[in-house]
């Protein structure tokens, strides 16, 4: 099911599956898929993505408006979760698998002028479209970085504000994000996360099965 809230790691699929499925592989199909959306968001596919989709999930329609189209046509989160992330002039807010930047542009809103926004994604072509977005826009407190979120090249403690928006689940090795994910967050800091999680255990075979990783 879809959840938007605080979520832990033994609610979604144990760092166990980081020793059976092929994370390579795994890698290569998802970053070939973001790369499609990113290139073409309104191919046909087996999730949605876009403005009607943000707005089915609760983004108040204002909010979108004040978003880079561009970036809004590949949106494909989970669930709305920044009002419950009570963003604040001010806060440094990292963005865990940006996409095309709809959540951070959203974020950057908040926290402006004196807060900033940093989206990480490991999908090339995601990352170039926000960072062209930005600048085409004018966005000052908004930029991105191509990284793994089970790696962040940031120091502790750098952050007031973690979210992330449906990409946790794509990742095998949860633990290693939590961990990073506590590590940049400043102690008291906040984190609030849209994803889909499972309420029963999984298979050997289904977590070896890269189709239902990336489906």
């Amino acid at each position: 099911m879809d959840y938007a809230g605080t979520t832990h790691a033994s609610e979604l699929p144990q760092a166990d599956a980081s020793t059976l499925v092929d994370r390579a592989e795994l890698e290569r199909r998802v970053q070939e898929l973001y790369r499609g959306v990113a290139r073409d968001p309104f191919a046909p596919r087996h999730f949605e993505t876009g403005r009607n989709l943000a707005l089915r999930l609760g983004y108040p329609e204002p909010l979108l408006a004040a978003v880079p189209y561009a970036a809004l046509a590949s949106f494909a989160g989970v669930g709305y979760h920044l009002d419950l992330a009570e963003l604040r002039p001010g806060d440094r807010v990292l963005d865990l698998g940006s996409g095309s930047g709809t959540d951070a542009f959203c974020a950057g809103i908040s926290v402006s002028p004196t807060g900033r926004v940093l989206g990480v994604d490991f999908t090339d072509a995601q990352i170039a479209n926000a960072r062209r977005l930005g600048e085409r826009h004018g966005i000052e407190n908004v930029r991105f970085v191509e990284a793994s979120i089970d790696a962040l090249p940031f120091d502790d403690a750098s952050f007031d504000v973690v979210i992330s928006n449906g990409v946790i689940d794509l990742i095998p090795d949860k633990d290693a994000v939590f961990a990073e994910l506590f590590r940049v967050l400043t102690p008291g800091g906040r984190m609030q996360i849209a994803d889909v999680t499972i309420q029963r255990p999984v298979s050997e075979e289904g977590r070896r099965n890269i189709d239902l990783w990336t489906g």
